[in-house]
């Protein structure tokens, strides 16, 4: 055969190879998607079966394993719903004593209002929104000001803010994994400080994004417990105020 003839088979046989190894692994690697975390669907359990099933089948969601490794990702994809109305028990335990505060919480634009009965049996009013708090207690219509962020309106609630955990080193964090507090379906996730002898502990409703139920340990023992079991009610009620004892309404629902 030509020399010229056999340099083009050659040409056309190796075209030919690399063609086919296009096909059987370009064609993948290029349909490859990122997919998306599926978090346990709230409910019966033939509908969440039903809805991994169906995110199976579509290709778009995997859900994921919840662990110490991996639930940092996986509380980045909870929102917290932005408006609603909600009741917490905060406990501040110690020795042999304790104390137990009831809060009532009201959201909506941006405005969050707390009304706090206090172990005293006053009730305090905390309105946050536009980077100030405005404080009050129930039967007086004083009030007063103080500067507010972005921490303000969960220590108002006398909350840990959970999304702090994306900040800290994973090496801290010793627990993790869905679990159901009060029958709500939860993401679990457990901060152990061994310097500091603490050891922390969130349950973050996979629902609304809100957080449910959080203790702190100090040296062994639980010093705070917070629970919030009871329905939120969303959006928030018509019948929430955003104002100040004078009467000043800084926010009204729609």
């Amino acid at each position: 055969m030509d020399p010229k003839n056999r340099l083009i088979i050659a040409i056309a046989v190796i075209a030919l190879i690399v063609g086919a190894m296009f096909t059987s692994f370009g064609r993948s690697l290029f349909a490859l998607n990122t997919p998306s975390i599926q978090l346990p669907v709230s409910g019966d359990s033939s509908q969440g079966s039903s809805a991994s099933s169906s995110a199976a089948n579509s290709g778009a969601y995997q859900k994921v394993e919840v662990t110490p490794e991996t639930v940092q990702n996986v509380i980045a994809t909870l929102a917290r719903s932005d408006s609603y109305y909600r009741e917490l028990t905060v406990e501040t335990l110690w020795g042999e004593g304790s104390s137990v505060i009831q809060v009532q919480v009201w959201t909506d634009g941006g405005w969050t209002h707390t009304r706090k009965i206090l172990p005293s049996g006053s009730i305090r009013n905390d309105l946050i929104g536009e980077e100030t708090l405005y404080y009050w207690y129930d039967g007086s219509q004083n009030y007063c000001t103080a500067p507010a962020d972005s921490l303000s309106a969960d220590l108002s609630q006398r909350l840990p803010t959970y999304e702090t955990v994306l900040e800290l080193d994973p090496e801290l964090i010793t627990a993790a994994g869905y679990e159901s507090r009060g029958d709500i379906p939860c993401v679990f996730v457990e901060v152990t400080i061994e310097e500091e002898n603490v050891v922390e502990r969130y349950w973050i409703s996979v629902d609304s994004g809100l957080l449910i139920s959080a203790e702190t340990d100090y040296n062994g023992q639980t010093v705070y417990r917070m629970t919030a079991y009871s329905p939120i009610t969303t959006p928030c009620p018509s019948t929430a105020s955003f104002a100040l004892p004078d009467g000043t309404s800084f926010h009204s629902l729609s």
